[in-house]
Parts: C-alpha cells; sequence; structure tokens
C-alpha cells in the first residue's frame, strides 16, 4: 500500500523590504512520504523568498518534469522556475532554456560542495541562473520550525531573512554560489 503525503498548513505574515511585498498567506504543503522535514521547509523558505500570488507549489518529487515550485505567465510557460537540492546539470540547463529565471537552492553541506565543483563550469554560462547555499546548520534550525500548523513571521531585508513562531526566532542567510547575469 502506498504511503499518502502528510499534509501541513502555514499561515505566514511575509514583510519583504527588499522587494516592497507586504503579504498575509496561507499555504498548505504536501510532503511527499520520502521528503525530509529539511526539504519540506526549504520549499517553504523558498516560496517566502520568492512571494507572488502566482507563485505555486509544484507536484515536486512526484514529478521529474517539473521544479519544487515555478510561477508561470498567462500562457502557461515558466516565468521562474525554483529548484532544490543537488540536480543533475542536464535538468538546469533543460531550465535555464524553458524559464526566463531559475533558481536553485542547494543543501547538504559535503555532497553540495563536491557537486558544484563538478558542475560550475558549465552552469556559469548561463546567466538566467541563480545558486544559493544553505548550510547544514540553517537547514536543522529550519527543520525545527516544521509543525503539521505554523503561524510563521518572516522579514526579508538586505538579503537576510528573520523568520520565527510563537517560540524560535532563526536568521537566514543565503550565500551566493552564482547569481544571475554572473
Amino acid at each position: 500500500m502506498a504511503l499518502k503525503a502528510t499534509v501541513h498548513k502555514a499561515a505566514i505574515n511575509i514583510a519583504d523590504m527588499d522587494r516592497n511585498y507586504f503579504s498575509d498567506v496561507n499555504l498548505v504543503l504536501a510532503q511527499h512520504p520520502s521528503e525530509t522535514p529539511q526539504r519540506m521547509m526549504l520549499r517553504l523558505l523558498a516560496w517566502i523568498y520568492h512571494a507572488d500570488d502566482r507563485l505555486e507549489f509544484t507536484r515536486g518529487l512526484s514529478a521529474e518534469d517539473e521544479p519544487a515550485l515555478w510561477l508561470r505567465n498567462d500562457r502557461g510557460e515558466p516565468e521562474w522556475w525554483i529548484e532544490l537540492g543537488l540536480p543533475e546539470e542536464k535538468r538546469l540547463r533543460k531550465a535555464c532554456h524553458l524559464a526566463r529565471n531559475v533558481v536553485l537552492y542547494a543543501y547538504n553541506e559535503r555532497a553540495a560542495r563536491i557537486w558544484w565543483r563538478q558542475v560550475e563550469p558549465t552552469l556559469s554560462q548561463h546567466d538566467n541562473l541563480c545558486v544559493y547555499f544553505v548550510e547544514d546548520a540553517q537547514m536543522a534550525q529550519l527543520a525545527a520550525l516544521a509543525a503539521r500548523n505554523m503561524s510563521l513571521q518572516a522579514t526579508l531585508q538586505d538579503g537576510l531573512m528573520w523568520l520565527s513562531d510563537q517560540q524560535t526566532q532563526l536568521e537566514i542567510t543565503l550565500t551566493t554560489w552564482k547569481s544571475m547575469g554572473a
């Protein structure tokens, strides 16, 4: 018998000072049975960083031809393609040809650094690709916020994010391995 996804609900107050985006959103995240709490919370973090009324979670791990999140235009074409983890180089190259903007949130420190050394020469040619790295310690702190029902406050300013619930406040700092246009 197949295992079902675990449903998580997140009520988030977002104050993004960098983009002048302010919103209260209610999101539903389906955690795939093989998905770790760290990865699920990273999907939520990526959503907050790119918050937009049209940004959607995809079928994720269940769909090989979709990213973790995307924002599509009125014609259904991806404007933003957002990946997590350490995807194959071929997958990112394809995404760079399909979408105007591609963002990768890499994690798992030991494997990520080796992966990046291998793929950086080829991927650096794509001006529409941005690669961020999230350190293991921050991933652990992020996973500690995971709950079936979450009430979160997110403040973004100068590239930093402060994410908090009733008990915990985190400062999230992403390391930029590749920025768009570079």
